[in-house]
């Protein structure tokens, strides 16, 4: 990294609450429909934190959901140019590629916690309604 150049702490902010909503929401909820609820249970027992994630999980995804959007906002400025040195640029350059890549990621990470925690159980249970079943 060149000198003058600073790291800054939302992509680390960013990942940790979009992996957060995955820990409390989706993985339990895969866990026990692969058959592993005994493992989610050994989980929710070991880490008691869970538990409070799960029950606070509407304010958790407020929370993340508004971290999202607000690194959204910051990356895709409409007005966000890169130094014109060409050291400077070349460090901009990849940092923006970088913090583009890790968004996705934690947009994605997000996407599948957001699906698992709100969405999943209504569609099953619209599905197995109109199949009869």
């Amino acid at each position: 990294m060149l000198r003058g150049t600073k790291r800054s702490g939302w992509a680390w902010l960013l990942l940790f609450t979009s992996a957060s909503t995955l820990t409390c929401c989706a993985l339990p909820i895969l866990l026990v429909s692969i058959g592993m609820g005994a493992v989610s249970a050994a989980m929710f027992s070991n880490f008691p934190f869970l538990v409070d994630l799960a029950t606070n999980k509407d304010w958790l995804f407020a929370g993340s959901g508004l971290v999202l959007a607000l690194a959204g906002f910051a990356l895709f400025w409409p007005g966000r140019t890169c130094p014109t040195d060409p050291a400077f640029a070349a460090d901009c350059e990849a940092a923006l590629r970088w913090n583009k890549k890790l968004f996705a990621a934690s947009l994605g990470i997000w996407s599948v916690g957001f699906f698992s925690a709100y969405l999943f159980l209504p569609i099953l249970t619209l599905y197995e309604r109109i199949l009869g079943a």
